[in-house]
């Protein structure tokens, strides 16, 4: 079954699997099940066209999904990059956007990887 462009798993949970749609996650999940009047038990392989229909309409009437959303989630960034505003120069350099500690930590998005320290002992002296 193809939802918003995305198949999604027949043997799972419709409550499940409806997560595997960007945007839909698992509260929202439920809120449209409800919604559609679908029991968030039941599998996708046993929903009926009615029922799949109804799924359909009421993501796409109601939602951004897929593509629109990360295309608005992108024109967003790319707006504060623009007016070059802290948040946007943040983005630029691939930093952490949201105050968060860049000393000990997102050393892996800065570059700085360490290699593992030793035992702390000294290591023995060469053979001559």
């Amino acid at each position: 079954m193809r939802i918003a462009g995305i198949s999604i798993p027949k043997e799972k949970r419709v409550v499940i699997s409806l997560t595997y749609i960007y945007g839909i996650g698992n509260s929202l999940s439920k809120k449209i099940l409800k919604e559609a009047k679908i029991n968030e038990s039941k599998r996708v392989s046993d929903l009926t066209d009615n029922e799949t229909k109804k799924l359909r309409e009421a993501i796409e009437r109601k939602y951004k999904t897929e593509g629109e959303l990360r295309r608005e989630r992108r024109e967003a960034v790319d707006r504060l990059r623009r007016i070059e505003c802290y948040r946007g120069m943040r983005h630029k350099k691939s930093l952490p956007v949201r105050g968060q500690n860049t000393r000990t930590n997102s050393r892996t998005v800065r570059g700085n990887v360490r290699k593992i320290a030793g035992s702390g002992k000294k290591a023995p002296p060469a053979p001559k």
